[in-house]
C-alpha cells in the first residue's frame, strides 16, 4: 500500500539541492565581497564595473555552494544521529549524495571558471580558497574550535574581491577579511549551544561542549567586539565617510541587541539572533558604504 507522503509531491532535484547548501545563506557573506569590491573599484578608478561584480557575485556563490554541499557530505552521519538536523536532505534521502557530488562539482567548476576570467592572480589563489572549506567540516572531529577554521574560510571572501578588481595583494582587504571571519566565527559560537548536549553524546567537538555555554556567549560577545574594532580599522585606512561610520553604528547597535536576546540560560531566541540579526548586519552596512562611496564619488 502507497503511504500518503508518498503521494505528496516530491521538490525537484535542483530545489532540494538548493535547499541542501542553503543558498539563501549568502547573504551573510556576499555583502562583504562587494563592499570589498567596489572600495577597490573606488581607489582604482572610480568607476563601478559591472563584469568584474557580476564575475565575484559569481565566484562567491559558487565557492559557497561548493563549501556546503561538501559541509554537508562529509557531515551527513553526524547529522543523521542529531534531532535538529535529521531531517537535512542527505539524511532523508531527498538528496542522493552522488547528487550532492555532481552539484558540488559543478560549483566549483563554475568558481574557478569565473576566477579564470577575473585574472591570473585570482587563479592562482583560488585552489587555495577552496581547502579550508573542505578542511572546516573535519574540524569538529579534531578540534575544539571550529569556528576558528570556519572563520579563516569565510575571511577569504573580501579578499579574493579585492584581489578581482586590483589583481594585486591589499592589506587592506584583510582587515575587512579577518572582520567578517570573526564575525563569522562568532555567531556561530551562538549557534553551536543549542548541539551541546547531543555533540558531547555523540563525540562531536565544540567550544560549548568542551567548556560550555557561558564560555560560548563570552566568546562570541568577545569576538564580535573584536569584529567591530576591526571594522573601525578598516573604516580607517580607507578614510571611509560619513554614511560608513553610521553603518557601524548600526552594527555596534544590533550586536548589543544580538547578545542582548541570547543569553547562556535562555536560548529561545537564538535562530532570531542567527537569522535575522546577522543578515541585517550584512545588508546594513553594505548599505551604508555604498551610499558612502557614491557620495564620496563612486561613477555608477
Amino acid at each position: 500500500m502507497t503511504s500518503a507522503s508518498a503521494a505528496l509531491p516530491q521538490p525537484g532535484r535542483t530545489r532540494a539541492f538548493l535547499r541542501l547548501v542553503m543558498i539563501e545563506h549568502s547573504v551573510f557573506a556576499l555583502p562583504f565581497a562587494y563592499i570589498a569590491a567596489l572600495t577597490a573599484m573606488y581607489e582604482w578608478d572610480e568607476n563601478i564595473h559591472w563584469g568584474r561584480l557580476l564575475l565575484v557575485t559569481v565566484c562567491m556563490v559558487g565557492l559557497r555552494t561548493f563549501a556546503m554541499a561538501a559541509n554537508r557530505i562529509i557531515d551527513r552521519e553526524i547529522d543523521a544521529r542529531n534531532p535538529r538536523t535529521a531531517h537535512r536532505e542527505l539524511v532523508t534521502g531527498a538528496v542522493s549524495v552522488r547528487s550532492a557530488w555532481t552539484g558540488a562539482l559543478v560549483a566549483v567548476a563554475v568558481f574557478l571558471g569565473s576566477a579564470a576570467l577575473l585574472n591570473p592572480l585570482c587563479l592562482a589563489l583560488a585552489p587555495v580558497a577552496v581547502v579550508p572549506m573542505v578542511v572546516y567540516p573535519y574540524g569538529k572531529r579534531f578540534t575544539n574550535f571550529p569556528q576558528a577554521i570556519l572563520g579563516l574560510a569565510q575571511a577569504i571572501g573580501p579578499v579574493g574581491a579585492w584581489l578581482a578588481i586590483t589583481g594585486e595583494w591589499s592589506w587592506t582587504a584583510v582587515i575587512l577579511g579577518l572582520a567578517v571571519g570573526v564575525w563569522i566565527g562568532g555567531f556561530d559560537l551562538i549557534y553551536a549551544c543549542q548541539d551541546v548536549e547531543t555533540d558531547r553524546e555523540i563525540g562531536v567537538l565544540s567550544v560549548p561542549a568542551r567548556f560550555g555555554v557561558p564560555a560560548a556567549i563570552w566568546g562570541a560577545r568577545g569576538c564580535h567586539l573584536v569584529t567591530t574594532g576591526l571594522f573601525v580599522w578598516y573604516a580607517l585606512a580607507t578614510g571611509a565617510g560619513a554614511f560608513f561610520w553610521l553603518g557601524l553604528v548600526i552594527v555596534a547597535g544590533a550586536f548589543l541587541y544580538e547578545h542582548s536576546i541570547v543569553r547562556p540560560h535562555d536560548l529561545s531566541r537564538l535562530n532570531r539572533a542567527f537569522f535575522q540579526v546577522n543578515g541585517f548586519i550584512g545588508i546594513a552596512l553594505f548599505v551604508c558604504a555604498l551610499l558612502d562611496l557614491l557620495v564620496r564619488g563612486l561613477t555608477v
